[in-house]
């Protein structure tokens, strides 16, 4: 996955990113903005797991999304 891409078109983006992390707000969506490591620490505050279950929770997410 590319994340200058997903910067690009976040809009579209953030739908897939929602559908996977549903307690991520309209609001922290706003400050992740296709920014990969400000999605990670998103995840570890939401859902209150550390870092590196965040990482690899987001490298299986950019794996199944890869075209």
């Amino acid at each position: 996955m590319n994340w200058d891409i997903a910067k690009g078109n976040w809009k579209q983006f953030k739908g897939q990113v929602q559908t996977q992390w549903g307690k991520l707000t309209d609001d922290n969506f706003d400050v992740i903005a296709g920014k990969r490591e400000v999605l990670v620490g998103k995840i570890q505050e939401s859902y209150g797991i550390g870092k590196e279950e965040a990482e690899k929770q987001v490298k299986d997410f950019e794996a199944q999304s890869k075209h």
